[in-house]
């Protein structure tokens, strides 16, 4: 393995790390804040400190050819996704949510395959299949049965595609300008597109416990500002598909998580789907191995080449 892919897994595993702690923080800060508001409050948090590192690394402006893709990306899944997800956990259970939503991956694989050109390799796609098997195993065994209404249902398979369409929309912009850049100019879309909601973020803010307030805070800068500039450097190295199937990762840390800090001790078949998870991104990340093909008995040796030639 080169210096370029150890630094490319160093970058996914910091994304999955602190995006599996951001249920944690949406858990606790959604009780203060509606959807709307969270997710703008998260997304002007998570601005300004890109907005910091792109003037210290003096990045400036993106190239016109990497702004289709950092507007698309930005209203859909900087915004739309944060705000469906956020409003889509309030309408069913945690279980049911994971489940529609997870359908992202498998989503990014067909539309990269066929948009991107990346081809549909079966190693990909078995891994894929693998860990969305591994993932309803967690969302059916977290549901606690709990009711999924319609609307929730709905605005989690609208999180489910805007996440993935505005991963392929992202892959070109990368291209064409660093992670950094994409990362910063994409919060920062997403931030003007959920403006509508700062009345609401005003309110709230104002009768909000402290310890919410900091939840958003937390969400800006972690999971969002450094977690999706480390998607954005690793995606720029790998296929979407690839970086579509690394988030199964997500469900097997929360399941580690819950486990250590919040004492939910999880039950054998949540274990069991999150080994499926991580089985399945292995089978992804694994690489073919190329046989040699042994040199025919039969066949003579060519004659070696003289150094002076």
């Amino acid at each position: 393995m080169d210096m370029v892919d150890r630094r490319s897994l160093v970058a996914v595993g910091v994304t999955v790390l602190f995006w599996a702690s951001a249920f944690v923080a949406i858990r606790h800060a959604g009780a203060a804040y509606s959807p709307g508001a969270l997710a703008l409050g998260r997304l002007l948090s998570g601005s300004v400190v890109l907005v910091v590192v792109l003037l210290i690394r003096r990045e400036g402006w993106p190239a016109r050819a990497a702004w289709p893709g950092i507007v698309a990306s930005g209203v859909l899944w900087f915004g739309l996704y944060m705000v469906a997800l956020n409003w889509g956990e309030r309408e069913v259970d945690a279980g049911t949510a994971a489940m529609v939503v997870n359908v992202g991956p498998v989503l990014i694989a067909l539309l990269s395959g066929w948009l991107l050109a990346e081809g549909f390799p079966r190693r990909v796609l078995a891994g894929i299949a693998v860990s969305f098997a591994g993932a309803v195993v967690v969302g059916f065994s977290t549901s606690g049965g709990g009711s999924a209404s319609a609307l929730g249902v709905l605005l989690c398979v609208v999180a489910a595609a805007s996440y993935a369409i505005g991963v392929t929309c992202q892959k070109p912009a990368l291209r064409h300008a660093s992670a950094v850049q994409v990362t910063t100019f994409g919060c920062l879309v997403g931030a003007v597109a959920c403006l509508p909601f700062a009345g609401q973020l005003v309110s709230e803010m104002a009768t909000a416990p402290v310890a919410a307030t900091l939840d958003v805070i937390y969400l800006g800068v972690f999971p969002t500002a450094l977690a999706f500039v480390t998607w954005a450097y690793a995606l720029a190295r790998t296929t979407a598909a690839k970086m579509g199937a690394t988030t199964y990762v997500v469900p097997a840390i929360v399941i580690a998580m819950s486990w250590l800090l919040l004492s939910e001790v999880p039950g054998w078949l949540t274990l069991a789907g999150g080994a499926l998870c991580l089985a399945g991104v292995a089978i992804t990340r694994a690489r073919s191995r190329r046989r040699t093909p042994a040199p025919d008995p039969a066949t003579p040796a060519e004659p070696t080449a003289s150094a002076a030639t």
